[in-house]
């Protein structure tokens, strides 16, 4: 979410891969690109949560439906948990927690940081393999969760039971921590961490970096200052737990009396039900991605909400709020190597910029950050020239748990830079451009890296998934992007001899080993690759190809010939013709999100690659169309695509005419 697309392939990406201008560093005479936060000293965490669960023991912490959590019972609960773990598991272990965004979830993070373990968040349902491999490289000590949703390995291993709430919203059913009976990894975090989180990995295997208490706590600071966060005030927990910024949520929260309310699923799902959720809830402070909050400035912003700091991250912003936007909207910035957020531009509705359709900047350096853009040696440029953003100061992670790696991505600044306060600088791989308010503009990756429902995605971690499968030979990932810049990726695969692998097939394997933004939304089987003049696959050539195979736009097909609008469906029964507008504009809709155009009115929408951020721009389409508003509960409850648009069609005839 709030993290930038992550670290260059190698330790020495040369700039000339960007457009030519702007590369040279700083001209004599001239205003380096480097420029400093406020001043910040690092503070406590945990010992400020347990202050306010002394001081204030009957103020709510976390307001789980019609349950209210106080600070007195969240301290004594976690007081439990951590009792029960002591003899399992030490200071510094790592324990990989697979909860949702839930009471449970706050519970188990306190009482982690009350034993000293590093608190290592792999989502409420991680794949299996994915897992496995986290498993086989690292020393978890155990996993935490319900164990219908733990990997085999850790079903039949063995089981603590815990004594986490088991109601509420997203709870588990039980909860347990498991320990394998295999061998586990050896790479252990570094002293001092508080919690690791998962990147994406060009090996194929997800690599992790850790971030200790005192990183985390300058940024917290910030956000308390910057957003007024304080006790009775409440503060969304929304998003995915796989994902740092959820971190952020959950103790800016616990660290300033406030209380925390996890979001419901379907949240994340549907736009308006967000928003929605905003205003039963009361929140005053949310956080959210950048792809989710989009739609919403696209219409009228709700008025009624006491919702009064929104802070949006995790991909590219495309328009300032409007106007008519009551709350304060901070485009945040920043890797999870530099501990969730970097960089800030505050918005308000009374901007004379309110409502531009242009990108903002990413803002300028948060207190204890240092920002540097540099040319390829590392050495700054000047003030307006573009280069690769490197970071420092306080907000660094200890590092990855490859110490190699961590040589690689965290090193001394150039000699020109002038920073003999400054020990590292971390390569984000980001081309930026800083202006003369020392504000950044961000332009792109200088690798291979992108961001897909605002993720960072490895397309070598993809391609490596797919060629784990024994049928395929080789596999390169490529993105299309659609007019309004939203990506999507394309497996290209080539079978080994003699294998007929069906795409679905294919799809259906690799979902164990990736997250659910990282599985690509079609796979093409082809023969062989395109190559470039240098013998390297083509990958601009193979887009090319799966663009050229796309469907037309939802508008044009939904007004056309039924025949031609389901032309290119799966077989059997998925192939029958759309005969309704609502099947086709249905129909066109999904093949256009997710560029498969084999998708048929017998799929259903999850089993064809649909994600909660395609479900948004779904509904979305359909309710701009139509007038008619369907849930996401509606579309997941479907048998398949075609009762969808049945119960589309169901609402047009019901509505009143003239409505």
């Amino acid at each position: 979410m709030i993290q930038s697309p992550a670290a260059p392939a190698a330790p020495a990406l040369p700039l000339d891969t960007a457009p030519a201008t702007g590369l040279d560093s700083a001209p004599a005479g001239s205003a380096p690109s480097v420029a400093h936060g406020p001043c910040a000293e690092p503070t406590r965490v945990l010992a400020r949560f347990e202050d306010w669960a002394r001081n204030t023991p009957q103020a709510p912490a976390v307001i789980d439906g019609t349950r209210i959590w106080t600070y007195l019972d969240l301290d004594a609960a976690s007081a439990l948990v951590a009792a029960d773990l002591a003899d399992r598991v030490r200071p510094g272990d790592l324990v990989g927690v697979c909860l949702d965004r839930s009471t449970a979830l706050v519970v188990t993070a306190v009482a982690l940081a009350r034993l000293g373990a590093v608190y290592l968040p792999l989502g409420p349902r991680p794949g299996e393999r994915r897992i496995q491999a986290v498993t086989e490289d690292l020393d978890v000590a155990c996993l935490i969760g319900d164990p219908g949703v733990l990997p085999e390995e850790h079903r039949g291993g063995r089981h603590l039971p815990l004594p986490l709430p088991t109601g509420g919203v997203n709870a588990p059913a039980r909860a347990v921590a498991a320990v394998a009976d295999g061998v586990r990894g050896t790479r252990r975090a570094p002293e001092g961490a508080l919690y690791a989180v998962l990147t994406s990995g060009s090996t194929g295997r997800p690599k992790a970096v850790a971030v200790a208490e005192s990183s985390l706590s300058v940024a917290l600071d910030w956000y308390r200052s910057e957003t007024g966060l304080a006790p009775g005030d409440r503060q969304s927990l929304l998003i995915g737990v796989a994902f740092d910024p959820h971190l952020l949520e959950l103790w800016a929260a616990l660290t300033s009396g406030a209380a925390l309310v996890p979001a419901p699923d379907d949240t994340r799902w549907d736009s308006r039900v967000l928003t929605d959720w905003w205003r039963d809830t009361a929140l005053t402070h949310a956080v959210a991605a950048t792809p989710t909050v989009e739609p919403l400035l696209d219409r009228p912003w709700p008025q009624d909400l006491k919702l009064r700091h929104l802070v949006v991250g995790g991909d590219r912003m495309r328009r300032r709020p409007g106007a008519d936007v009551t709350a304060t909207v901070h485009n945040a910035y920043g890797p999870a190597e530099a501990t969730v957020v970097t960089t800030t531009h505050a918005m308000r509705g009374t901007d004379p910029e309110a409502g531009d359709r242009t990108p903002p900047p990413i803002g300028t350096a948060l207190p204890g950050v240092t920002l540097v853009v540099t040319d390829g040696e590392g050495r700054p440029v000047a003030r307006g020239q573009e280069g690769e953003l490197r970071v420092g100061g306080h907000c660094l992670a200890l590092g990855y748990l490859d110490p190699e790696l961590t040589a690689r991505r965290f090193t001394a600044p150039a000699p020109e830079a002038e920073l003999p306060s400054v020990e590292r600088l971390y390569r984000t791989g980001d081309r930026v451009r800083m202006n003369t308010d020392g504000s950044l503009d961000f332009l792109g990756r200088l690798d291979d890296q992108v961001k897909i429902s605002g993720v960072r995605i490895e397309p070598a971690e993809v391609e490596a998934a797919f060629e784990q499968d024994p049928r395929v030979r080789t596999a390169v990932i490529t993105v299309l992007r659609d007019s309004s810049g939203h990506g999507r990726l394309v497996a290209h695969v080539r079978p080994t001899d003699g294998a007929e692998p069906a795409a679905g097939d294919l799809l259906d394997a690799v979902r164990s080993w990736l997250p659910e933004q990282a599985v690509p939304s079609a796979v093409r089987i082809v023969d062989g690759f395109p190559l470039d003049a240098n013998g390297k696959v083509d990958r601009p050539a193979l887009a090319a190809q799966a663009q050229a195979q796309a469907p037309q736009s939802p508008l044009a097909a939904a007004s056309g010939d039924p025949s031609e609008a389901a032309a290119g469906t799966g077989t059997g029964m998925d192939a029958v013709n759309a005969v309704t507008a609502a099947e086709r504009l249905v129909l066109t809709t999904v093949r256009d999100l997710l560029g498969r155009p084999d998708t048929g009115l017998g799929d259903h929408f999850t089993d064809a690659g649909g994600t909660s951020v395609v479900a948004a721009r779904l509904l979305a389409t359909v309710e701009r169309e139509t007038g008619v508003r369907l849930r996401a509960p509606e579309l997941l409850r479907s048998t398949d695509l075609r009762a969808f648009a049945a119960l589309l069609d169901q609402r047009l005839t019901a509505r009143p005419e003239g409505a």
